[in-house]
C-alpha cells in the first residue's frame, strides 16, 4: 500500500515523515524543501502478530507495511505548472491514497505561504488544484473514446457517459469518486487514473498536547467522505528517537494517546477497508498480511503467491485469540477449533491461515 503524504509548504509533511518511518527526510521552514518524494516502509504496529507467534513457537515476526511518499509541497495554480505542480501532481497519481497533511498549530516560527492559519482554505486550495488537474484529464480522455463511441462500441459509451457525469461533478466542485463507476466500462476508472478518486486521509497537524481533529477539519472530512485524525508533528518527530516506554510516558505527559504512528496507520486501514490475517507455523515466520476487506480465502492465497494460489485446495483456519486460548494448533485441532474452508470463504480480520496445495 502506497500512501502519499501531501499537503501546503511547511504543513509539516517531512516532519511527520521522519517521525513516523525515520526515514531522514530533509526538512525546513521554507518551500519546496522536498523535491523528489522522499520513500519509506513503516512497519504496522500489531500485538496479535506477537502473541500468534509466540503461541505457534514462529522463528521471526514480520510485521505488516505501508510505503510511505513525502510528497513536495503544492501551491495555488500547481494544475497550470505553478511552484512543482507537475511533479506533485505526477507523484500522487503513483499512490493508492492521500495523506493531507493540514496545518492546525499555531507555531509563529513556522511561516505560512499565505501568511494566516486557516485549514479549511489549506484544504480547498490542494483540492481545487486536484479538481483542475482531473478536468484537464477527463477532457483529454473524452477526446480519445470519442471516436469508439461514435462508432457505436457499447464500452467506449459507456465510458463516455460516465466520463462525461466525472467532468459535471469536478464543475460544481465534487470529486471523481462521488460518480458511481460504470457497470459497461469496468477499465473506465483504470484508463482516467483521477487524483479525486483517491482515498482521502486529512492529518491535523496540531499543537503539543491537543489529541484532537479540530471541529471544520472532521466536518470536512465527514462531508466529503474521508478519514481524519490528528497528530502532532513536532512532538512525534521529537519522541522518535527515544526508548518506546519514554516516549509513551512523555506521550501521557501531554495528554496524547498511543503513538501517532499507531493512529495514522489505524486511520488509514480503515479508510482503504483493509484487514489483516495471519499465517504462521512452528519453525517458520509469523507474518501479518493486509487485505482488502471482504476478500476470499482464495484470494488472500494469492497475496503469500500466486503459484500457492494456483494449488490452492482447502485452508485451515482460527481466530488469532482462539488459537492463542487453545495454546496452538494442536490443541486448537482436538478442541474442534481448526476450521477447514473452501476457496469462497470470507476471510476475518485476526484469521490466521494455513493454505493446503
Amino acid at each position: 500500500m502506497k500512501v502519499g503524504i501531501v499537503g501546503l509548504p511547511n504543513a509539516g509533511k517531512s516532519t511527520l515523515f521522519n517521525a513516523l518511518t525515520k526515514g531522514g527526510a530533509q526538512t525546513g521552514d521554507y518551500p519546496f524543501t522536498t523535491i523528489e518524494p522522499n520513500v519509506a516502509i513503516a512497519q504496522v504496529p500489531d500485538e496479535r502478530l506477537e502473541q500468534v507467534g509466540e503461541t505457534v513457537g514462529s522463528s521471526e515476526l514480520v510485521p505488516a507495511t505501508i510505503s510511505f511518499h513525502d510528497i513536495a509541497g503544492l501551491v495555488k495554480g500547481a494544475s497550470e505548472g505553478e511552484g512543482l505542480g507537475n511533479k506533485f501532481l505526477a507523484s500522487i497519481r503513483e499512490t493508492d491514497a492521500i495523506c493531507h497533511v493540514v496545518r492546525c498549530h499555531a507555531d509563529p516560527g513556522v511561516p505560512h505561504p499565505d501568511g494566516r492559519v486557516d485549514p479549511i482554505a489549506d484544504i480547498e486550495t490542494i483540492e481545487t488544484e486536484l479538481i483542475l488537474s482531473d478536468y484537464e484529464q477527463v477532457e483529454r480522455r473524452l477526446g480519445r473514446v470519442h471516436k469508439g463511441a461514435k462508432s457505436g462500441d457499447v464500452e467506449a459509451l459507456a465510458e463516455q457517459e460516465w466520463l462525461e457525469s466525472v467532468q459535471g461533478a469536478l464543475a460544481e466542485g465534487r470529486p471523481a469518486r462521488s460518480v458511481p463507476l460504470p457497470e459497461g466500462a469496468p477499465e473506465a476508472a483504470l484508463n482516467l487514473q483521477a487524483l479525486t478518486s483517491k482515498p482521502i486521509l486529512y492529518v491535523a497537524n496540531v499543537d503539543e498536547g491537543d489529541a484532537s481533529v479540530p471541529d471544520s477539519v472532521a466536518a470536512h472530512a465527514n462531508t466529503v467522505g474521508a478519514g481524519s485524525v490528528a497528530v502532532s508533528a513536532r512532538i512525534e518527530g521529537e519522541l522518535a528517537d527515544l526508548d518506546p516506554s519514554e516516549a509513551e510516558e512523555m506521550r501521557e505527559s501531554y495528554g496524547v494517546k498511543g503513538s501517532g504512528l499507531a493512529r495514522l496507520v489505524r486511520a488509514a486501514y480503515d479508510l482503504l477497508e483493509l484487514i489483516t490475517f495471519f499465517t504462521a507455523g512452528e519453525g517458520k515466520e509469523a507474518v501479518a498480511r493486509p487485505l482488502q476487506r471482504g476478500a476470499s480465502v482464495w484470494e488472500a492465497a494469492g497475496t503469500i503467491h500466486t503459484e500457492i494460489q494456483d494449488a490452492f485446495v482447502k485452508a485451515e483456519v482460527i481466530g488469532w485469540q482462539q488459537l492463542v486460548e487453545c495454546g496452538g494448533y494442536a490443541p486448537a485441532r482436538d478442541r474442534g477449533s481448526l476450521r477447514i474452508e473452501g476457496r469462497d470463504y470470507v476471510v476475518a480480520d485476526g484469521d490466521v491461515i494455513t493454505i493446503k496445495v
